[in-house]
């Protein structure tokens, strides 16, 4: 059997697989982080978001002492703020669990 750009047939089955393997492996690794919950807080606790690798919010709690009608404002931006760090943390871990691959696979 002729070569494929110089590989033989027996080494291209085995970069087949291999790629297999290591496609099967970023699917684990995908459904892993989707099914993972990340914690995200902002104001030292005062608001608390709950965010699934799928990036949806599952949770969010805000302490009655920082609910102030007069200043809607800062609560706005502590649950902005918290929404901001899950994502954060979201994408660090899928930088730290995926490869970086041309074309994007994940």
């Amino acid at each position: 059997m002729a070569g494929f750009n110089g590989f033989g047939g027996a080494n291209m089955q085995q970069l087949l697989k291999q790629a297999q393997k290591m496609q099967e492996q970023i699917q684990r690794d995908r459904e892993e982080l989707e099914n993972s919950v990340f914690n995200a807080t902002s104001g030292g606790g005062m608001v608390e978001v709950k965010m699934t690798g799928k990036r949806e919010v599952v949770a969010l709690k805000i302490k009655p002492e920082v609910v102030d009608p007069e200043d809607i404002d800062m609560l706005e931006d502590l649950i902005i703020a918290a929404i901001n760090d899950a994502n954060k943390q979201i994408d660090d871990k899928t930088a730290e669990i995926m490869p970086s691959m041309p074309g994007g696979m994940f």
